[in-house]
């Protein structure tokens, strides 16, 4: 049976080899962990995985935060996400996002919201084909310190 179900410490390998292959963000193991304590315990993050249901191996996941601002009603930020590559295209970014969409009825959150990058163009199709509309253009603009 696959599983969607709270993301742990354990799964930190699984979370960087994803992070790696299908999102193109290659960090160490300690960063991964590290992270993810601090986060999981805030009450602001929210996070799911996706197992594989043969191998019991994660697969994929969904990572949110609350976002709330003086001009909007509280919704969720989708910060990540992913599923390996050799699992996309088989209902588990669907399943992923169908189970944050529980969650944030659940707990009363007006909207969900995320950003992609320009060139994510099969991204694009995949979150139109779940009635997200992308409603505004914009630069991102950071500055390292």
């Amino acid at each position: 049976m696959r599983m969607l179900r709270p993301l742990s410490k354990a799964d930190c390998p699984s979370l960087k080899e994803i992070n790696d292959k299908a999102l193109g963000y290659c960090v160490s193991l300690d960063l991964v962990e590290s992270q993810f304590e601090r986060l999981i315990d805030d009450g602001h993050h929210y996070f799911l995985a996706y197992d594989d249901e043969d191998t019991h191996q994660l697969v994929g996941y969904v990572h949110a935060e609350c976002y709330e601002t003086l001009y909007t009603d509280k919704g969720l930020n989708v910060l990540a996400l992913a599923v390996l590559p050799d699992y996309q295209g088989k209902g588990i970014g669907r399943s992923l996002v169908a189970g944050l969409e529980a969650l944030a009825k659940e707990e009363e959150f007006a909207f969900i919201r995320l950003n992609s990058a320009s060139h994510r163009t099969e991204a694009h199709g995949f979150y139109r084909k779940l009635n997200y509309v992308d409603d505004k253009t914009q630069l991102r603009f950071i500055k390292k310190l």
